[in-house]
């Protein structure tokens, strides 16, 4: 009996204990998921301004820990569901950003200079189609545009994180990594599946549909992160695909038996994969990670992300 209550003593009291001391995270642990903290900063500003009108400044300056102030940040004119759905979005980046603060401690950084304009956003649009949209898309214009635009911001954060969870080495890390994974997915599935739910709407005033812009948008990131297409035989072929739109030929389906596609993955429905290198090569917009631009006008932050900037001086 005595040595049953010091067992269950002992479950209770590593339950207590922090995320960050549980199993450890080696200095190569820190930097992975501080390269992560790039993106929830991204995620956290994007969502809050846009349900609540204000980010991190007022809700958690000491998480924005003096970094300058989000650039074109505005409120979205949102339907009562959107509202809502973006307004929770918003508050769990803002945890997210605490745990990976409390977990790695001073190799934390504040929050980076970011570009969520509509300046910013049209030229992603604009880039996705091959073409000047007109009038240019406003992201912060209606519950679709937004959503639109918040298709591209959670998925890519997902699959950092997922090909960074094979190269963690402490059990703490690898903890954490897993359940932020967790909610950065259930984000992802709750766009897509608000959006597949209107996929054949168009999306005004334009001539194509919602299915067809998360086609183009995927289309965009795996040509900036250098997956795409490839000419056979005159024909183009997917390869190494690690991103897909809420419509896909049906070889690229579930099991080769659907075109829909709520959910992006491989051919064995398990996610994709991206390297930071893919990622600061999305979210720079440039296909380059040593050239910042596009959501980081200044560049990302953190050991990992600036060594790119260390090597571009260099050259």
């Amino acid at each position: 009996m005595e040595t049953m209550m010091i067992f269950y003593a002992l479950i209770l009291l590593l339950w207590s204990v922090p995320l960050h001391a549980a199993g450890g995270f080696t200095k190569h642990d820190k930097d992975l998921v501080a390269f992560a903290l790039n993106l929830e900063y991204l995620e956290a500003e994007f969502f809050l301004h846009g349900a609540l009108g204000y980010g991190l400044d007022k809700k958690a300056p000491y998480l924005a820990a003096g970094g300058p102030p989000p650039l074109g940040a505005e409120k979205a004119k949102l339907d009562p569901l959107v509202y809502d759905l973006v307004g929770q979005m918003g508050l769990q980046e803002v945890g997210h950003i605490r745990a990976i603060k409390e977990s790695i401690g001073h190799v934390a950084f504040p929050r980076p200079r970011l570009d969520i304009s509509k300046k910013t956003w049209a030229k992603t649009m604009d880039h996705a189609f091959n073409k000047t949209l007109s009038p240019p898309f406003d992201a912060y214009a209606n519950s679709i545009n937004y959503m639109l635009a918040s298709y591209a911001i959670p998925y890519v954060g997902l699959t950092g994180y997922t090909g960074a969870a094979p190269l963690l080495i402490g059990s703490g890390a690898k903890s954490l990594v897993a359940r932020l994974l967790g909610v950065e997915s259930g984000q992802d599935a709750i766009i897509r599946t608000w959006l597949y739910e209107r996929k054949s709407e168009k999306v005004k005033p334009y001539d194509f549909t919602v299915a067809e812009a998360t086609v183009e948008i995927s289309k965009l990131r795996n040509h900036l992160d250098h997956h795409g297409l490839m000419v056979v035989k005159g024909k183009k072929l997917p390869f190494e695909v690690d991103d897909e739109g809420l419509v896909v030929p049906k070889e690229l389906g579930a099991e080769k038996e659907t075109s829909g596609n709520v959910l992006s993955a491989d051919k064995n429905s398990i996610s994709y994969q991206r390297t930071p290198e893919q990622i600061l090569s999305v979210v720079y917009s440039s296909g380059n990670p040593k050239v910042s631009g596009g959501f980081y006008p200044d560049g990302a932050r953190g050991e990992i992300a600036e060594r790119y900037h260390k090597y571009r001086a260099k050259h």
